[in-house]
């Protein structure tokens, strides 16, 4: 769940008038200046076609997935232009024009490099300073240290119908991106939805203004709705998100829409992410909680993963009153 976390770190760019919002990403990283719009894709030889956007990719567009990008294991496009290819996601021309689509991509990852360009420091030592070390998040990293590396929970792979578990390397670490890699617990990542449930400050350190929570918190896709995401890679995920076909995208965050048969869950208007082994959160500012469920299961949406996610929240709420 790295993503709302450098989601938060570039609203605070915008809080201290670093970056804008409206700004073209070219600003910051020129490769994404003039970024060509696929018109045609072959997929028998993996040829397309390429126009010219109608409009430039902006900081606004990468923080709610709008941007045109993609990602390999979700999109069978770039799943197929990517395979035995040096390229990543972001080397390729977009998918739509930016603003016209929700399409889960790895906006983020440019976002960390936007943060770099800006403030002149490596995204790890800038999280850490900006936000780590204030909310007291002690154990949250790229690189776990060696003597903690014994609590790294193990992961498990669905594979027909049995879950296979995969052992830990003897050194947990990731690359420094800004759309994976952070290791966690649920208590650091708790301190963290209880910063931006209380406003964008935690026992007295303030990280976000309540405007900036406020702006992550609204929806910023306009008449546009979450779209289902295809399972390119079947083994990394199944077709996500719930709420898709209705819920919003804020800056960073879904967006829970009003929905009857959803009554027992959160709380419309809530924000939810999650990542991809199973780990989940939501935050919902009208009931004033926070839900984290931390698992370590391939694929991503596993049916049995998101039962364990729905009985959770509907037990948290039952309780509620």
């Amino acid at each position: 769940m790295t993503k709302p976390v450098t989601s938060v770190a570039v609203m605070s760019l915008v809080d201290a008038g670093e970056v804008g919002l409206e700004d073209p990403v070219s600003r910051y990283l020129p490769a994404f200046k003039g970024r060509p719009v696929i018109a045609k894709f072959s997929a028998s030889d993996r040829t397309w076609q390429t126009r010219a956007a109608r409009r430039p990719i902006t900081i606004r567009h990468l923080l709610a997935n709008t941007s045109g990008l993609g990602y390999a294991f979700t999109d069978p496009t770039v799943a197929r232009i990517l395979a035995g290819s040096a390229q990543t996601e972001l080397d390729l021309p977009l998918l739509h024009d930016p603003g016209a689509r929700w399409t889960y991509s790895a906006s983020t990852r440019a976002l960390g490099w936007v943060i770099e360009a800006v403030s002149g420091r490596k995204l790890d030592a800038f999280l850490r300073e900006r936000i780590f070390k204030p909310l007291k998040m002690r154990e949250t990293w790229h690189v776990v240290p060696a003597g903690k590396v014994a609590r790294v929970v193990t992961s498990h792979q669905r594979t027909r119908g049995k879950l296979l578990e995969e052992a830990n390397a003897p050194v947990q670490e990731s690359t420094v991106r800004g759309d994976g890699g952070l290791y966690s617990t649920a208590a650091d990542y708790g301190r963290f939805v209880r910063m931006l449930l209380n406003g964008g400050s935690l026992d007295g350190e303030r990280i976000l203004s309540p405007q900036a929570v406020r702006r992550m918190g609204s929806n910023a896709i306009g008449a546009l709705a979450v779209e289902t995401q295809p399972d390119a890679n079947p083994s990394r995920t199944r077709p996500f998100p719930l709420g898709a076909g209705h819920d919003k995208f804020g800056l960073g965050f879904q967006i829970a829409a009003a929905d009857p048969k959803y009554a027992k869950y959160r709380s419309p208007g809530s924000l939810s992410w999650a990542g991809i082994y199973n780990t989940h959160f939501w935050i919902d500012p009208k009931r004033q909680i926070a839900g984290i469920v931390l698992m370590q299961v391939l694929p991503f949406y596993d049916r049995a993963c998101i039962g364990v996610l729905r009985k959770i929240e509907a037990a948290t709420y039952k309780h509620l009153g």
